[in-house]
């Protein structure tokens, strides 16, 4: 199955729900299942900042949940005022520096996060 390393709290705010869309550099046209997981890195500016939705703790080093990628969108300034309204603490001027958003829905959270060593771009991991 497709894995994307993401940092903490962005994994988390993602299997919580939070956070609909993930924001990459680059396209992809995957499109199915994709595993995310939290890799070692930490943005300590967003885990202040977003410090209220932040529920329990901030595994890292693991394999969180499965969620369902359906698009991957390029940045607009219709897309960008979009996001803003949806949630402004989430979806940041600091989130669109990147060119495209990654759509994910039907999150399904692991009871037990799995341990899994990370990796760029999209990887493969049998569950």
């Amino acid at each position: 199955m497709k894995v994307l390393t993401i940092k903490q709290p962005w994994a988390s705010l993602i299997m919580q729900g939070d956070k609909r869309f993930e924001f990459r550099s680059w396209q992809t046209k995957y499109r199915g299942e994709l595993l995310i997981h939290a890799g070692k890195g930490i943005d300590k500016e967003a885990m202040k900042r977003l410090a209220k939705y932040v529920k329990g703790d901030m595994p890292s080093g693991k394999i969180l949940c499965k969620v369902k990628l359906v698009d991957c969108i390029k940045m607009s300034p219709e897309f960008k005022e979009m996001l803003l309204k949806e949630n402004s603490d989430i979806y940041t001027d600091s989130s669109f520096k990147e060119n495209y958003g990654w759509q994910v829905t039907d999150v399904e959270v692991f009871d037990k996060p799995i341990e899994a060593k990370g990796k760029l771009s999209l990887w493969d991991f049998d569950l």
